[in-house]
């Protein structure tokens, strides 16, 4: 984080050319990206999120605007780094990670929140990677770790409670023990997610509060030191969208950074209710980007909206991920994840060329130990197609949430089945004979208009089916897809949409995932 007075200027002013329109769209990370953590080194952004039960853990994103972000890696891609075991719970895995540069190197905290987990801090000289082995932190024993150095190159870890000690980041060894620090509004729930800065003349606790769902929020305090005492903004919270009916709720966990020219920008996570009431957010918690600037020695945070003024630099696109994916690389795009491990022996791309192959282990989406590589759903309307040859064992296209909030359209034995599962309730919802040699599977979400709102309007329908060479979609089944939303399955993380093997060995030539208007 770089220092600087307490005053700044915003983006309101006319935006440059380029911006089409003068605004960018919120989110900047779309999908399951929760928990964003962002630091900047000349006129380079990078941004972390948090991963949970899937592995390879913790994507990394670079920018060079703060608005388009490009996928660059995952920091923990290796066994020896993240180690999920099947008894770690759905929402489990690696919570909420820090990303700061400092003294010519990334690091990287964060708690792996599964059996034999803890904290961990890594480190590198490229946040694309290799990142390093972690390096354990035995003594912080609370998540959404951060890390903060003082003018005496002192390592000060703040995590929820909010709790603070002085670490050496390059051993893990703590000194002293853990003191309470300023933790927020008074009686609001889940004081979490402290970030510490020290801007100006003064030391600024950032945290989050009153829970990750409707109630949360952002406070902020400062004080003449990294470990206090603080003073609370007279002006708390800085940021929440509690009892409103604004698009973007559960606004909060955030973190703040400076662009070259001296303006100040939050990212945060916020969610995109959808449907009638209570409202159901189906994609996870999302990355959002809001302005801020400095008011009497206090950050003043604009509006979250879906469409914000530009920022005053030019605008410097990224690629987007091809629709399809062909599987002619020997590695997969950073973007495919899968649940809790992906031992070497259960995919290839080399061992058919040109075909993902996976070796089954689970038999079904219910088992923690399922072979499944998918992206997360980043549009709220979105087709999936993948062309499975399943003659040599089971296996198809699904929609994930957690182990008991699922849905999938898979081939096996000379037929095509449509499975689901909502809590304990687990049904073929429809089968038919599957057509002779590979299937061209798919499944299309289409969010559910505005216009039609009514109390008990679903927030979108999944239809599943066989698609014929020339495109026409034989659907097999309709589906209401508040049951694959966190509202109904609960926890912390977003859909998941992906190929898997259920039964023997199952080839898939191509996936395809793109967003529909």
């Amino acid at each position: 984080m770089h220092a600087a007075g307490t005053a700044a200027t915003t983006s309101t002013s006319t935006a440059p050319a380029g911006w089409a329109g003068g605004t960018f769209t919120n989110p900047v990370v779309a999908g399951f990206h929760p928990d964003p953590s962002v630091c900047r080194v000349g006129d380079d952004y990078f941004l972390v999120c948090s991963s949970f039960e899937y592995f390879p853990g913790v994507p990394v994103f670079h920018s060079r605007d703060l608005v388009h972000w490009e996928q660059i890696g995952n920091a923990l891609d290796r066994p020896s780094q993240l180690s999920l075991p099947a008894g770690t719970p759905a929402s489990g895995g690696v919570y909420a990670p820090t990303l700061r540069h400092h003294d010519g190197r990334f690091w990287l905290i964060t708690t792996n929140a599964a059996p034999g987990g803890g904290t961990m801090v890594f480190t590198t000289t490229d946040p694309a990677g290799p990142w390093s082995e972690p390096i354990r932190v035995p003594g912080v024993a609370g998540i959404d770790p951060d890390l903060a150095w003082d003018e005496r190159g002192d390592c000060w870890c703040t995590y929820a409670g909010v709790e603070q000690i002085r670490i050496d980041p390059a051993t893990g060894r703590s000194f002293g023990r853990p003191h309470r620090l300023w933790s927020g509004t008074p009686g609001a729930q889940a004081p979490e997610a402290p970030h510490l800065y020290r801007i100006g003349d003064h030391w600024y606790l950032m945290i989050a509060e009153g829970g990750t769902e409707r109630g949360h929020g952002v406070s902020i305090a400062r004080g003449p030191a990294p470990d206090g005492p603080f003073e609370p903004c007279p002006a708390n919270p800085i940021l929440s969208h509690r009892s409103t009916g604004r698009p973007i709720q559960n606004t909060g966990h955030a973190d703040l950074v400076e662009a070259p020219d001296g303006t100040w920008w939050m990212v945060l996570l916020g969610v995109r209710p959808h449907g009638g009431t209570p409202g159901w957010h189906v994609m996870g918690r999302e990355t959002f980007l809001a302005p801020v600037t400095w008011v009497d020695g206090w950050p003043v945070v604009g509006e979250v909206t879906p469409a914000m003024a530009a920022p005053p630099w030019p605008p410097r696109p990224v690629a987007a991920p091809p629709v399809r994916d062909d599987f002619d690389a020997g590695r997969l795009h950073p973007a495919w994840i899968s649940v809790r491990s992906r031992p070497d022996e259960t995919w290839s791309t080399t061992e058919r060329p040109g075909w993902l192959t996976l070796h089954a282990c689970g038999r079904s989406l219910d088992e923690p130990d399922i072979v499944f590589v998918g992206r997360r759903q980043q549009h709220p309307s979105c087709r999936v197609r993948t062309l499975v040859d399943a003659t040599a064992g089971c296996g198809g296209l699904a929609v994930r949430l957690d182990e008991r909030h699922h849905c999938g359209i898979e081939v096996g034995d000379g037929e095509v089945r449509v499975t689901a599962r909502t809590g304990g309730l687990r049904q073929t919802v429809a089968t038919r004979t599957a057509p002779a040699g590979a299937v061209r599977l798919r499944i299309d979400v289409r969010a559910s208009s505005p216009a039609d709102w009514h109390p008990c309007r679903e927030p979108d329908l999944l239809r599943l089916g066989v698609e014929a060479a020339d495109g026409t979609f034989d659907v097999l089944a309709e589906l209401d897809g508040r049951y694959l939303s966190t509202e109904v399955a609960g926890g912390f993380t977003g859909r998941v949409i992906g190929m898997y093997a259920a039964a023997g060995t199952v080839g898939f030539d191509w996936c395809d995932h793109e967003p529909v208007d």
